[in-house]
Parts: structure tokens; sequence; C-alpha cells
């Protein structure tokens, strides 16, 4: 078995620590453990939710993040799998829907997400469609979405972390 052919298993891992600095605006580190660089970044709301709207709402965040990441791996997988790719235009589309009763908090829940993948490429739309399921199972937003997932929050409690 050639080292071409050997499968192996990596960890990407990142680490973000938001704080509130307004009345609805929050700054954000995101570092990666073991690397030297971090990322500052912002986020606000609008009036809707009392904000000042200084900085993007963070589910324009999660767009952006999930449209790059497709369209990163578009671009690196073209590369490892021989199919040429000049330039790609992504159009993601991303749809929540909120339930509220009354003045309790609303209840957010997905309503779908998709993308119009337009590829500057002369490959064979074989190879185009080969190349949008490996970006798509590459994507690690993507695979993400597509399985139940368990998300932990721990509330901090005196000197404890308590599970909520």
């Amino acid at each position: 078995m050639t080292d071409d052919q050997k499968e192996h298993e990596f960890e990407i891992l990142f680490e973000a620590e938001g704080r509130s600095v307004g009345k609805m605006r929050s700054e954000i580190t995101v570092t990666r453990p073991g690397m030297a660089v971090s990322y500052e970044m912002a986020t606000d709301e609008g009036e809707f939710h009392g904000g000042d709207d200084t900085a993007p709402p963070p589910l324009a965040y999660f767009a952006t993040g999930f449209t790059a990441c497709l369209m990163t791996q578009i671009r690196a997988f073209s590369k490892r799998m021989n199919i040429p790719v000049n330039g790609c235009v992504v159009k993601g589309r991303y749809r929540w829907t909120g339930r509220q009763k009354g003045r309790e908090p609303y209840v957010g829940s997905p309503g779908g997400f998709s993308f119009d993948i337009d590829l500057d490429s002369d490959a064979s739309t074989e190879d185009q469609f080969r190349l949008i399921e490996a970006a798509r199972k590459g994507c690690f937003i993507d695979q993400t979405l597509s399985v139940a997932n368990d998300v932990g929050h721990r509330l901090k409690v005196g000197d404890d972390w308590v599970e909520v």
C-alpha cells in the first residue's frame, strides 16, 4: 500500500470566547489551540433585538462560513481530483423560522439551506458532479448539518460548571 492509499485521521479544533460589550454587541476571539493565530470578530443585532447594528448578526457569519467552506473544498478538491476549475460562484440560501407565543422567548428552527453552484470549468458534467459531491463530503459544516449532533451547554455556578 502506497502512502497515497493509507488512511489517516486528523482533528480540527477551534475555540471561541465571546464577551458582551454593549446592548447586543458581542466581541468574539476565535483561536486554534496550538497555532499562533487568532481572529477578532464582532456581532450585533439590529433594532428588532435591541441592538445598534454595528456589526453583522451571528447568522450572517453562519451563512458566510457555510458558503466559504463549500467554496474552499471545491477549489481544493478540484486540484486533488484533477478537475480544472477557473472560478466558481456559490449562492447560498439560509432559512430559519422563529415561533413565539405572546411575549415568551421565541424558539428557532432551521427551514433549510441550499446552494446554486456555477463553475467556470471545461470539465464534463459528470466530473463536476463528482467534484461537488466530494466538496460536500469535505465541507465540515455541510457534514455537521447532515447528521444529528449533541450540543452541550454548561453554566458556571460558583466555582463549578453545571450541565444545563
